[in-house]
């Protein structure tokens, strides 16, 4: 007799919402059979930092899972905002071609004044999205996706203070404790879940989502090298360039599921778990597979 498959669960964006990270792991263990929450694979898609008052916490509680939850298995991935947290902490691998990652910075230099990139302690060597992350700006509107962001173009102001420091303070870099740098240096980049190599690749987890148009072997290296010679990492910060399935795998069998573009979008085998992009007026979401449950942290389960 066949095994019933691994129960896969695939948590959203949390964006330092701790009371929802809570609520929503309470739904988890109430609304799945217990051997199967216990054995779980438990990916969690990125972007733990800024926006909701608890960085801190969140990432607390993220490190604490696997002494509570032995038996399960949990992935963390690099969001767009962790990576650039990890950026301003030093913390991220030097670039893999032997440049600086101050390189980074020419790219999008221009910007620099417009976004009030970060010029304190440490800025020499930082890379472009650390300067971007710690940067003061004033409210400005992206049209593309619809969001003000206030402070900084990450809204990083509320992970410095649940660290006990002022916006754009150096001060966060002696604030941060060990074992979260230790969190930040080993997230993962991509998970992909295989039984035989790439080509019976059953699931591929990845931020933002896999580019049309580019190959997708050289996609996946590039995530797991970490090369920091980027500027600006599309699988962990694309948008409309990362939505869809990329050509190569749109006629397999492979799930392709992302956080980050603020949607719950379920399409066939293409996975958007991010419904509350951050912000506390929206449910934490996410799914279970393989029955693609939806499961928020605003659901009921006392009854």
């Amino acid at each position: 007799m066949a095994q019933n498959p691994r129960t896969v669960i695939c948590v959203g964006d949390i964006h330092g919402h701790i009371s929802k990270l809570n609520k929503l792991w309470l739904n988890l263990q109430s609304a799945l059979n217990p051997s199967d929450f216990n054995s779980a694979l438990v990916i969690f898609l990125g972007d733990y930092c800024d926006r909701g008052p608890e960085t801190k916490k969140v990432i607390d509680f993220l490190i604490s899972l696997p002494e509570k939850h032995p038996d399960q298995t949990h992935v963390f991935l690099a969001g767009n905002h962790d990576f650039a947290f990890a950026g301003f902490l030093g913390l991220l691998p030097r670039p893999l071609d032997g440049s600086d990652l101050k390189d980074t910075w020419n790219e999008f230099e221009k910007s620099e004044e417009r976004e009030g990139w970060y010029k304190g302690e440490g800025f020499e060597s930082m890379h472009l999205q650390g300067r971007r992350w710690a940067g003061k700006i004033k409210a400005q509107f992206d049209s593309e996706i619809g969001v003000v962001y206030n402070g900084s173009i990450y809204d990083a102001g509320s992970t410095f203070e649940s660290y006990g420091v002022l916006h754009g303070s150096s001060d966060l870099m002696e604030a941060v404790p060990e074992s979260h740098n230790k969190f930040l240096t080993d997230m993962d980049d991509v998970c992909i879940e295989t039984e035989e190599g790439l080509k019976q690749c059953k699931l591929i987890a990845v931020h933002a989502g896999l580019e049309k148009g580019k190959s997708v072997k050289e996609q996946l290296e590039l995530l797991r090298a970490k090369d920091t010679s980027i500027s600006k990492i599309q699988p962990l910060s694309g948008r409309k360039n990362v939505w869809n399935i990329p050509q190569g795998l749109d006629d397999k069998q492979i799930v392709i599921v992302s956080g980050h573009h603020g949607k719950l979008h379920i399409d066939g085998l293409r996975l958007i778990i991010d419904e509350s992009g951050g912000y506390s007026d929206v449910p934490l979401a996410s799914i279970v597979l393989p029955s693609k449950t939806i499961i928020r942290d605003t659901d009921d389960f006392s009854n």
